[in-house]
């Protein structure tokens, strides 16, 4: 079993920084990557950021300058801040991994129970 469990939501006003975290558990053999999505009520989950196992990272344009995602390789970690926070990045943030489980050849996608951040203006 592998769990991912996040950290950090919360209310802030609008210019403001919240960290979101998210550690992984269990029988992980290895990472192919870690991110972030976001999805708001009645659309579709999308990308906010993403880190692979190289330390590769990219982002949506909308929190490009902004938002940093980065690891933590030996906490099964990975990190987002979040600055300069506008309210059009209120959202549920899920955190993401594919990753490899011990004694499995494939690799698979697994999810957090996913985080608010609600912005106000």
């Amino acid at each position: 079993q592998v769990q991912l469990v996040e950290s950090g939501g919360g209310l802030v006003q609008a210019g403001g920084s919240l960290r979101l975290s998210c550690v992984a558990s269990g029988s992980i053999f290895s990472f192919n990557a870690m991110g972030w999505y976001r999805q708001a009520p009645g659309k579709q989950r999308e990308l906010v950021a993403r880190i692979t196992s190289d330390g590769s990272t990219n982002y949506a344009d909308t929190v490009k300058g902004r938002f940093t995602i980065s690891r933590e390789n030996g906490k099964n970690t990975v990190y987002l801040q979040m600055n300069s926070l506008k309210p059009e990045d209120t959202n549920v943030y899920y955190c993401n991994a594919n990753l490899r489980r011990a004694l499995k050849l494939t690799p698979d996608d697994y999810w957090g129970q996913g985080t608010q951040v609600t912005v106000s203006s």
